[in-house]
């Protein structure tokens, strides 16, 4: 499959992905707009901190037709361990098959890239914060395939087309819910 932020409008074929829960997600979703996102590793602070934003919203996001589906390149496992309270689809892809399938990169410019610095600053304090009372577990020195990630957004129509994307140039370099919240609102008729 071409490189869909190059490539649109493209279409994703219809499969079935299991959540670290055992839910069955089917993408594309025949009722909702799936709303894919590319995360880096389980316990990562950058993309912790981005799905908080998520859960804060998940019902207003919800009430416009839209399934958040999450995948991290980390196995169901550790996935598990640092995120299982999160109310979300999460997808555990420790071979990045479906990170090759949309083009998903890893790179150093992930954490290099100044831009991402202060919301490094910013999730690594909340992180160390939960910690300190009990709320999460310390992230390990070394993460399950890597920290070098790089995040990626799809929005995904029921009959599959991509209608919108996003390759993050850095690891903080997503979709906030706003701009999710705008890209459905452009879809003809809707989805609900």
């Amino acid at each position: 499959m071409p490189k869909l932020a190059t490539s649109l409008p493209a279409t994703v074929s219809a499969r079935t992905l299991t959540a670290v829960t055992g839910v069955e997600v089917p993408v594309p979703d025949p009722e909702n707009l799936i709303h894919l996102q590319f995360r880096r590793f389980a316990g990562c602070p950058v993309c912790n901190l981005h799905l908080r934003s998520i859960v804060l919203r998940r019902n207003e996001i919800a009430a416009v037709g839209i399934r958040e589906v999450v995948v991290f390149h980390s196995s169901a496992t550790e996935l598990r361990t640092y995120v299982a309270d999160v109310p979300l689809d999460l997808i555990a892809d420790p071979t990045r098959t479906l990170y090759r399938e949309f083009g998903v990169e890893s790179s150093p410019r992930a954490l290099l890239d100044p831009r991402v610095w202060p919301t490094i600053v910013r999730a690594v304090a909340a992180d160390l914060r939960a910690v300190r009372r009990h709320e999460k577990r310390l992230l390990r020195g070394r993460p399950e395939n890597g920290r070098l990630g790089l995040p990626a957004d799809f929005l995904i129509a029921p009959d599959g087309r991509v209608l919108a994307a996003k390759h993050g140039a850095h690891a903080d370099d997503q979709w906030s819910v706003d701009e999710v919240l705008a890209h459905a609102a452009r879809v003809e008729g809707g989805v609900r």
